[in-house]
């Protein structure tokens, strides 16, 4: 992973971060209003709480694919933060449904044990509507685990190229030694060859200068007589 991906992974998370602080806040609100509320106005309340809900389960879900991109040094602290996050979450949650599951307050005074054929239909209209939200939040939920298992191969997959990458450098390191080796010992050979040469070159020109001295020697003598 390159220096400038690690960067924009710990923007990500920090930004995805910032925003679910905000969500938290506004869930938590809404949560200490629901139980001061009846009928209508808590259903709607716990509708919006809901969707804040699921606001947060999303953001969960893309900082937990931003944290394979995060360095190493600060992973420590994200993954507790993270853990914080979920826990928090995961209370908000159990919270909403224990207030949704009080149907006197949901339904107020149209809520009783012996319920009409309207009350039966609008309270089982309410739960329909509820499973469907429930059902959409764990698609997503889904969707985002699936999205980081994908995450999790497709690292895995870099680090498994970026090994063989390794052998195959140190590999290259290894033949570019033995071919210095080698060079060093052609260049040995060269200068021996170069150096025996030279002392032939010297031995000739020693061996043609006497000879030429001896002719000379000769042509002399031969003029003295």
């Amino acid at each position: 992973m390159s220096l400038i991906d690690a960067e924009a992974g710990t923007e990500r998370f920090g930004g995805y971060e910032a925003e679910l602080k905000l969500v938290q806040a506004d869930l938590s609100q809404q949560l200490d209003e629901i139980p001061e509320l009846s009928g209508e106005p808590r259903k709607a309340a716990i509708s919006k709480a809901e969707r804040a809900l699921e606001e947060a389960n999303e953001l969960l879900g893309q900082m937990r694919l931003e944290k394979p991109n995060i360095p190493a040094p600060s992973k420590g602290k994200i993954n507790t933060r993270f853990r914080n996050f979920e826990s928090e979450i995961d209370s908000a949650k159990r919270k909403l449904a224990s207030l949704s599951s009080d149907r006197r307050a949901l339904f107020g005074s149209r809520y009783t044990d012996n319920p009409t054929t309207d009350d039966q239909l609008e309270q089982r209209q309410q739960l329909l509507s509820g499973t469907e939200r429930l059902g959409r939040s764990s698609a997503r939920l889904t969707a985002a685990q699936r999205m980081a298992l994908e995450t999790e191969d497709i690292g895995a997959g870099t680090l498994s190229d970026l090994h063989r990458q390794r052998e195959q450098i140190q590999h290259t390191h290894a033949t570019l030694l033995d071919s210095e080796t080698y060079t060093d010992r052609s260049i040995k050979t060269l200068r021996g060859m170069a150096r025996r040469m030279a002392t032939n070159r010297i031995i000739t020109i020693s061996i043609i200068t006497v000879l030429v001295l001896l002719i000379i020697a000769v042509i002399f003598s031969k003029f003295r007589s």
